[in-house]
């Protein structure tokens, strides 16, 4: 099966909005061996500008996952999930992800590529604050490997 090529350009429905939660990112940043003090302690993130813990640079996969969940149960996608290795992810911020921000986002689907039997899937989830303003937008490229793969 190959993937869907008419993909492209396709936009899906915002996700539910997520709301941060300071223990979420607590919990993140511990994963993520980020151990800066902005992202476990309130009083450091008010001292430092911000109204709570800052989220971690890659904290936004989290919500960015609901997007991809939608292309992959997309019907006519032509992607098994089983094939799908995650071959890139970037971030673009217009700020930081702070405790207590609710996110929506909405996924797109820009680009489609094959290269050596295998597809290349690249999508943007763009997400906003409850004030409609972007705060940061993922792009992800996930590889489907081919039969031969």
């Amino acid at each position: 099966m190959t993937v869907n090529p008419d993909l492209v350009e396709r936009a899906f429905p915002p996700v539910a909005p997520y709301l941060v939660g300071r223990e979420k990112v607590r919990e993140f940043a511990r994963a993520v061996f980020a151990t800066a003090p902005l992202h476990h302690d309130p009083e450091a993130a008010r001292a430092a500008g911000f109204a709570d813990v800052v989220a971690p640079p890659t904290f936004p996969i989290v919500i960015a996952e609901a997007t991809l969940q939608q292309l992959l149960a997309e019907p006519d996608a032509g992607i098994d999930f089983s094939r799908v290795v995650h071959g890139d992810q970037r971030f673009t911020y217009s700020r930081p992800v702070v405790a207590g921000d609710e996110l929506t986002a909405t996924l797109s689907v820009t680009s489609i590529k094959s290269l050596g039997g295998n597809s290349m899937v690249t999508s943007e989830s763009s997400m906003v604050d409850a004030r409609g303003e972007h705060v940061v937008t993922s792009v992800s490229t996930l590889v489907i490997r081919g039969e031969d793969a």
